[in-house]
């Protein structure tokens, strides 16, 4: 899933395959690529990002690139140390978390060059093994650090919001609910998971406009 070709080439065999991925084209559109470069700042990023608004954690990385010279390392996240990460919006569970992962990875321990070429169980192993790095954020890194085509967050909120809405649920679906609803969409769930996540989007950005 590395290029917006893509996914309007597996969402194009998923509508075929599926009602409801088809309603969901039908009404929000397709999705663009949010594919990012793989490395240690994707995955800082995705830390940033955790449990927090697009704004807000747009706001905290702005600010970290600044502090960090415009390029977000593991050796000038090191130096910027705990205090210099919380100045730049990290709560302190997060700075500790970030530089975990940058003497990881200045410790050779992390090698972001040798992941690309493992499958996606093994990359899921070893970030795992990080304090602080959860399923949801393997997944994200998995998806749009790496562009893997079969990833699918179903821990992840707005999906389950988008799978309620689309689908008539009663209530959000269990991520055990979500796992049995996204196993007719493999091999291409992360095209599956990024429409969802579009189709929110429009349902949310529809129902302000018509409250205004």
């Amino acid at each position: 899933m590395s290029s917006t070709d893509d996914i309007s080439r597996h969402l194009g065999i998923l509508r075929r395959r599926d009602k409801h991925i088809a309603s969901a084209i039908k009404q929000a559109g397709l999705p663009n690529s949010r594919r990012m470069e793989p490395g240690f700042a994707t995955l800082i990023r995705i830390i940033v990002d955790q449990q927090v608004s697009v704004a807000a954690g747009a706001s905290i990385w702005a600010k970290l690139k600044t502090a960090s010279n415009g390029e977000v390392t593991p050796k000038g996240l090191l130096n910027l140390n705990e205090a210099g990460l919380r100045s730049c919006g990290f709560s302190g569970q997060k700075a500790r978390y970030a530089l975990g992962v940058a003497q990881s990875t200045q410790a050779g321990e992390l090698d972001f060059d040798a992941m690309l070429h493992m499958d996606d169980e093994a990359v899921r192993a070893k970030l795992i093994a990080l304090k602080g790095i959860g399923p949801w954020t393997v997944d994200i890194y998995l998806m749009f650090g790496m562009g893997r085509p079969d990833i699918w967050p179903v821990g992840d909120l707005g999906i389950q919001n988008a799978a309620r809405a689309l689908m008539g649920l009663r209530k959000r679906p269990t991520p055990e609910r979500l796992e049995k609803i996204g196993a007719d969409w493999s091999p291409y769930r992360s095209a599956a998971a990024l429409l969802l996540w579009h189709y929110w989007h429009y349902r949310v950005e529809t129902a302000k406009a018509a409250k205004a």
